[in-house]
């Protein structure tokens, strides 16, 4: 996720990090750099200027010049200058009561993930006690309402689609009518895109505009497409009136342009970003966090998030209780690799540990084998998963047979295992003790 950026933009602030005392040449350097970054991220023009402009300006003042730390000062002028072209803060959707139906139209271009956007949001909205529906009034494209239908039911989620329907208004009041009977509080409606922007596709927009009367008018753009989708997002603004952006592929969108051009250029929010192909890969857009990740601060809220997604407080505290008496068992580590599954891919989890993005090369990653864990530990029978002391050479022999592997894989598992439980006995009582976790934590693997 913004990898080619973020890289670029550590590149820059290495001229002035950690330094006691930073001269103009230095700033000129880092904002240079800076720049370069983001062209090549495809960042608008003028907002590439405005940001350069602006942020020596800020920084050539005698203020940060004369400062205990002027360095960090600088890096965080840059941190706040990203927050503010990103957007400044998150923006919710603007819903009504739940006693009353609010109606969120999904417009965007063919091929943008305009469906599958309209199941992640309903997914979304589910687990914070809406009741949505999907309506699906893209009539154009072919299977259209047949893929929306398949999303739906993934997803145990109502939908309103009539097979043969040629007016996307008339059926919008049916699924209304539907609604209004059926206790719904949300209509998320997929509309009809085009393979390019055309009046008879904004003419119909415009029409079902006037008849839904929607609280959100959301544009989804394929974020990889970076100066296209603003431009793409200029003209629905004009055109029809939009809320907000959704942007999809954000997870493979190593470069940024997009996200740091819409705003300025449009001034809507990016509400919604899409990470992956999973209907749960849908996250709400934070600006500050964002940013955070270029600079390679990290993003811990996010990842505080994603872990209280997969596990409960109840879950935490017995897990915590058994590491505190050394009972962590192998039945429990595959418990937790399944739960960091959940979470997404390692890459992604790493880039919100701060220094650690960009850090781990696939090969790195590979090396943890974690997958190969999970299926050498699904072969052992549960009196081995809850005592490793018992895995002898011929268990360890038909536990490798079983799984793919080798015995000598098998033996490094249960090795790792086992210093990584006694290090995790030791970190539990190490909490209060900051710097000597972190001295633990460097020196394990090795």
């Amino acid at each position: 996720m913004l990898d080619k950026l973020t890289t670029r933009v550590q590149d820059a602030l290495k001229f002035v990090a950690g330094k006691s005392t930073i001269s103009e040449k230095n700033i000129t350097d880092a904002v240079e750099t800076i720049k370069t970054a983001l062209l090549e991220a495809d960042v608008n023009l003028r907002v590439v200027r405005r940001f350069v402009n602006s942020t020596i300006e800020e920084a050539q003042g005698a203020k940060v010049l004369r400062a205990v730390d002027p360095g960090q000062q600088f890096i965080k002028i840059v941190h706040d200058k990203l927050v503010s072209y990103l957007g400044d803060t998150k923006q919710d959707l603007q819903l009504g009561p739940p006693d009353t139906i609010s109606v969120i139209l999904m417009l965007g271009l063919q091929g943008s993930g305009k469906t599958t956007s309209s199941a992640k949001l309903a997914l979304r909205l589910k687990k914070e006690k809406r009741r949505p529906m999907l309506v699906a009034c893209d009539l154009v494209r072919p299977a259209a309402a047949e893929q929306l239908a398949v999303l739906a039911q993934e997803i145990d989620t109502p939908i309103h689609r009539e097979d043969g329907a040629k007016d996307p208004i008339a059926l919008f009041k049916n699924a209304y009518s539907w609604a209004q009977k059926n206790m719904i509080d949300t209509m998320i409606v997929d509309t009809a895109g085009r393979l390019q922007i055309d009046e008879p596709m904004m003419e119909e927009l415009l029409r079902l505009k006037k008849i839904a009367n929607p609280c959100e008018c959301l544009l989804v753009a394929d974020s990889m497409t970076g100066q296209s989708a603003v431009d793409i997002a200029k003209t629905f603004d004009e055109k029809i009136g939009l809320s907000g952006v959704i942007l999809t592929k954000f997870d493979s969108d190593t470069r940024g342009g997009a996200a740091l051009s819409l705003k300025t250029v449009t001034g809507k929010p990016l509400k919604f970003i899409g990470t992956g192909e999973k209907l749960d890969n849908f996250e709400v857009f934070h600006p500050e966090r964002i940013a955070s990740r270029i600079l390679g601060m990290g993003d811990v809220v996010s990842l505080v998030e994603k872990a209280q997604e997969v596990m409960n407080k109840e879950e935490a505290f017995a897990l915590q209780k058994k590491i505190e008496k050394e009972n962590f068992t192998l039945e429990d580590y595959l418990t937790q690799l399944r739960a960091v599954k959940k979470m997404g891919s390692i890459n992604s989890m790493l880039e919100m540990i701060p220094g650690m993005a960009g850090k781990v090369s696939e090969e790195d990653i590979e090396k943890a084998e974690l997958k190969k864990h999970e299926v050498i530990i699904s072969s052992m029978t549960p009196k081995e998963r809850a005592n490793f002391l018992i895995i002898g050479p011929s268990r360890r022999s038909r536990i490798a047979k079983g799984s793919g592997s080798s015995v000598a894989e098998v033996g490094r598992l249960i090795k790792k295992f086992e210093k990584m439980r006694s290090m995790m006995k030791k970190m539990s009582k190490l909490s209060r003790n900051p710097a000597a976790a972190q001295a633990m934590l460097a020196n394990f693997g090795k």
